[in-house]
């Protein structure tokens, strides 16, 4: 469905009408810093298509707009630029990451903003662009940058929720504390999940500052477009970082954990020992009928007793200056 258009002129918001007469207006009058911004979400095949019979898009972007599930990515056609982006959504209650789908076209009088799921980083940017005119004056170009902007800002934030999830395993593994494997299993997969959204867009994100081919022209918004990109580079340094890091620790754990299992296996081998040794000898000597001490010796049968208790006490202390209990 179309969740708002609007016609920006000189920075500022108007009313749209009729699409077809508002878009030959704008062809007409050949103003850079004047643009249509159409904000759908969901759209059908049919809701896209009322939108596309006016804007001409290129049949390859409109057919991974209505199928979505898209990689990130940014590409250039002669009259627009399509861009993909991945935001992301950190669930604190179960350290999750979800995953949305934002796309983005972007021509020489309209910008086109596609959202797909529950997830909507976009709320606030239309109102927080028409309350600063100058950005607008940029024109199109300049909400491809506040969408770009703002969700690279969430990855800002998701990379810092990491970093702190990351030192608490990193903590209790190294501790004394018992650690879940699937814990560390659970975080590397949202990293994985991360890297998918972040990784992508890298290369484009810096040919739209750095190429020839960009269709934003030199000057501000360009350096704008770059601190965008520096941002993004550094996430994505830190994610790479994470999954390094999250390897090690894994082998670490799993270390750990062999090296508890040794030290429970030897407790239960030394304990077993010093159990055998009273059973072998109660064994032995319940098998004698004919030639028990006590039948002829009042103290025999004590005498016996103080060697089961005399030989697992010698065990239990050799097993322990060995290390095993």
């Amino acid at each position: 469905m179309i969740v708002d258009r609007a016609i920006y002129e000189d920075g500022h918001r108007r009313t749209c009408g009729d699409l077809s007469d508002e878009l030959e207006g704008l062809r007409a009058s050949a103003d850079p810093t004047s643009f249509l911004w159409i904000g759908l979400k969901d759209p059908t095949q049919e809701e896209f298509d009322d939108v596309n019979v006016e804007l001409q898009l290129h049949p390859l972007a409109v057919e991974d707009a209505v199928k979505g599930r898209q990689r990130a990515k940014v590409e250039l056609y002669d009259d627009s630029v399509f861009v993909v982006l991945k935001p992301l959504r950190y669930i604190d209650r179960t350290s999750d990451i979800e995953t949305g789908e934002v796309m983005v076209f972007v021509g020489d009088y309209f910008v086109v903003t596609v959202r797909r799921g529950e997830l909507t980083p976009l709320t606030g940017i239309r109102a927080h662009l028409e309350a600063d005119p100058e950005l607008l004056r940029a024109g199109p170009l300049a909400v491809l940058h506040g969408v770009l902007d703002r969700v690279v800002d969430g990855y800002v934030e998701i990379d810092a929720e990491v970093q702190t999830d990351l030192d608490e395993i990193e903590t209790a593994v190294f501790s004394d504390a018992r650690t879940d494997t699937a814990v560390i299993y659970r975080l590397k997969r949202e990293v994985l999940e991360f890297r998918r959204a972040v990784l992508p867009l890298a290369e484009p994100l810096k040919m739209l500052h750095h190429s020839p081919r960009s269709p934003v022209p030199e000057g501000e918004l360009r350096l704008q477009l770059r601190d965008v990109s520096d941002h993004l580079q550094s996430v994505l340094d830190h994610v790479e970082s994470y999954d390094d890091l999250l390897s090690g620790i894994l082998s670490a754990h799993l270390a750990q954990v062999s090296v508890q299992q040794n030290d429970d296996m030897r407790r239960i081998s030394a304990w077993v020992a010093i159990a055998a040794l009273p059973t072998m000898i109660a064994g032995i000597y319940g098998m004698n009928f004919d030639n028990m001490p006590e039948l002829r010796w009042h103290y025999g049968y004590f005498a016996v007793l103080g060697v089961m208790a005399l030989g697992c006490t010698t065990l239990f202390r050799l097993f322990k200056r060995a290390g095993w209990l």
